[in-house]
């Protein structure tokens, strides 16, 4: 069986992942959701100040701490960004990385170097507001991703502020991600293609490329579709 560390996306905790969770330990597998720093029950004062390697220790930590071999690694949006850099991290712990409907690591780029123009001005607004964070969304922002009102309600009531650092501090890989044995899955509802960086990797013969007829927060809207893919792996 095996050892899942499940990363959420900006704004969430590990509860994101409950239905995943429950269901591949239902599997027989051992399954470690992350909070990572600043963020649901982590968040506290300074959260503001937790930077992009915090959240790369963050979940090296839960690897090396309980000393799992034989890791799937899963990250979700935002927390590529982290996860492909802890892969290349962690050496013979790792068996795969998937990364769920997420952006991913280049060296020396960060989270917000592949966003417009507008979009990092927008950004850069929005981090002002949330003096250094960046501000749960609200319910707007989940409309047709298929997502059912209780799915909605608990995305705004439980997501909490962003440490605005990880979105804007570059990645340092210690490995290139096209190396690793690589699932990328897409939701459809939230782009027909994977973003050109990922069809790049997909080019390597370790990457391989699962579509999900859904929207971007699988583990909410299609948790049994999406642990059955994470146990394919």
């Amino acid at each position: 069986m095996g050892e899942f560390v499940l990363v959420p996306g900006a704004r969430l905790g590990a509860w994101a992942w409950d239905a995943v969770t429950e269901r591949l330990r239902d599997a027989g597998h051992a399954v470690y959701a992350v909070t990572l720093s600043g963020l649901a029950e982590r968040q506290g004062p300074g959260s503001e100040r937790v930077g992009q390697q915090q959240h790369v220790d963050d979940i090296v930590s839960v690897i090396e701490g309980n000393d799992l071999y034989d890791v799937v690694l899963v990250g979700h949006s935002y927390s590529g960004i982290p996860v492909g850099q802890a892969a290349g991290q962690i050496g013979d712990r790792l068996r795969r990385v998937v990364y769920v409907d997420s952006s991913i690591p280049a060296d020396g780029l960060s989270f917000a170097d592949g966003w417009s123009d507008d979009d990092k001005a927008w950004l850069e607004e929005q981090l002002l507001e949330g003096d250094g964070t960046w501000l749960p969304a609200g319910a707007e922002h989940f409309v047709d991703q298929d997502l059912s009102d209780e799915a909605v309600s608990r995305l705004v009531s439980r997501s909490t502020p962003h440490p605005g650092l990880t979105l804007t501090q570059p990645a340092r890989l210690t490995r290139p991600i096209g190396e690793l044995p690589t699932t990328y899955v897409k939701c459809l509802m939230a782009g027909d293609e994977p973003a050109p960086d990922v069809q790049q990797e997909l080019k390597s013969p370790q990457w391989q490329l699962v579509e999900m007829r859904t929207g971007h927060w699988p583990m909410l809207s299609q948790p049994a579709e999406l642990a059955r893919i994470l146990a394919a792996v």
